[in-house]
């Protein structure tokens, strides 16, 4: 950009809070004195950190130094959090953390980015200036550790994410491995379901009428959309001939791999069975946790997983009957086109990467965004570990909800399962944005 011009954002439509988008947006250049055009808002819900919204916030970014970021003040929240400019230096452990490592998954992220994978999750769209920052990231990577802190630090401004409740909250999540039979007996008796041909994910724009609004797939008929059955319903036979069963599991495990997303099966001949996530029904997720501290009396602080699970194990009628009602329902399918070296498939269609791919609230935080996590996390020894992370947004969930609203993925198998199954704790979330504009089929600014 040319010293002296400015960056005018012309939109056809209102905005106020950041958890408004701008819509119909183009970008021009203005000479800086003249103002900038009356901000109108849009389509509630839908965050500003994309598209034309992003691009609003990294116009005030431009100029700013690492030190002190700055953005118009009109742009300081997003959904319930407000937003605080934080110099990169006053990060703790900042500059201990191993930034190839999250460059690395970064660059993950920007070649599903580039490739514009249409199978992912429904998310928020990434702004032309994340792409612009992965065109130039998959271009010339940084080959130091200290060269990849520089890319993070001279490409995105960090600000701290301040919700109301004034901390944000952090769970764990891993890849299970469990054992399970392509046939059922009378150990594995709950199948793991393939995606049903009638179920149809909405986008952000369709809705089903009222008093089913909310609901995010539906199920094709002859005569048009309607609700989906809930998991009570399907485990009842509500789909008839459309259900396939690609495995059977124990009835805890099988829920509890609706809740992790993917789960490698280990059958008695050795094979071991990859199913990733496929779709779920639409119906609103209910936390089995909360269900359980309300039935027992025990504080929803405590009800960690192994916890959880030995209570389920112990109480199997009761546990069945809350399990089916959490409304939320798993489609999986064989992914058999995963390195197995991997992790799981994320929401943004990339192979997760373990402490270093975070589940986000994909309704107000664009896959690809690198987030700064400091926290105090357990481990399975019972010590507390300080936890201060360069994170990637990769991944999301029913239960994510809100701006400071993270799941840190472990890993795979037993340990990560350890590890992650103790994580119900406050955090502190930085959110690190695209400091330049950029525009369609240009390159991120310096």
């Amino acid at each position: 950009m040319r010293p002296g011009i400015g960056i005018g954002i012309h939109c056809a439509g209102i905005s106020g809070r950041l958890n408004a988008a701008l819509q119909g947006c183009r970008i021009s250049p203005v000479a800086e004195s003249a103002p900038l055009p009356h901000r109108k808002a849009i389509r509630p819900g839908q965050s500003p950190f994309t598209g034309c919204g992003l691009v609003l916030l990294a116009a005030g970014l431009a100029l700013a130094s690492i030190a002190s970021p700055a953005f118009p003040a009109a742009l300081r929240e997003v959904g319930d959090a407000r937003l605080e400019p934080v110099a990169f230096p006053a990060l703790d452990g900042w500059k201990r953390d191993d930034h190839r490592a999250a460059f690395r998954t970064f660059l993950r992220s920007c070649e599903a980015i580039r490739q514009s994978t249409s199978d992912r999750q429904p998310a928020t769209p990434t702004s032309w200036s994340l792409t612009g920052i992965c065109q130039h990231a998959l271009k010339n990577p940084p080959r130091t550790q200290p060269a990849a802190r520089r890319f993070f630090e001279r490409n995105f401004a960090a600000f701290r994410v301040v919700p109301a409740q004034g901390n944000g909250f952090l769970t764990g999540y891993f890849e299970p491995e469990y054992r399970g039979r392509l046939q059922p007996d009378a150990t594995f008796t709950t199948p793991l379901l393939g995606r049903p041909d009638d179920l149809v994910t909405l986008d952000k724009d369709e809705r089903l009428p009222e008093p089913n609004a909310a609901l995010t797939a539906a199920r094709r008929t002859a005569t048009g959309l309607e609700p989906y059955p809930d998991r009570a319903a399907i485990e009842d036979g509500a789909l008839g001939a459309k259900a396939r069963p690609l495995a059977y599991l124990d009835p805890i495990d099988a829920f509890l791999a609706h809740i992790q997303g993917s789960v490698r099966v280990r059958i008695d001949d050795g094979r071991v069975i990859r199913l990733a996530y496929a779709g779920r029904n639409g119906q609103p997720y209910r936390s089995l946790g909360r269900m359980v501290a309300v039935e027992t009396g025990l504080p929803p602080a405590e009800l960690n997983t192994p916890k959880l699970v030995a209570w389920l194990k112990a109480n199997p009628e009761i546990g069945r009957r809350l399990m089916r009602q959490n409304r939320s329902y798993i489609f999986f399918r064989v992914a058999d086109e995963l390195d197995p070296a991997r992790g799981p498939l994320g929401g943004s269609s990339v192979q997760l990467v373990p402490g270093r791919s975070l589940a986000i609230d994909s309704k107000l935080w664009s896959y690809g965004l690198p987030f700064w996590i400091e926290a105090e996390l357990p481990r399975p020894n019972e010590r507390v570990e300080p936890f201060r992370r360069l994170m990637i947004a990769q991944d999301t969930g029913s239960a994510i909800l809100g701006p400071a609203r993270g799941d840190i993925f472990f890993g795979s198998g037993p340990a990560a399962g350890d590890r992650a199954g103790l994580i119900r704790h406050p955090g502190q979330f930085v959110v690190l944005l695209p400091r330049q504009a950029s525009v369609p089929g240009g390159g991120a600014g310096r």
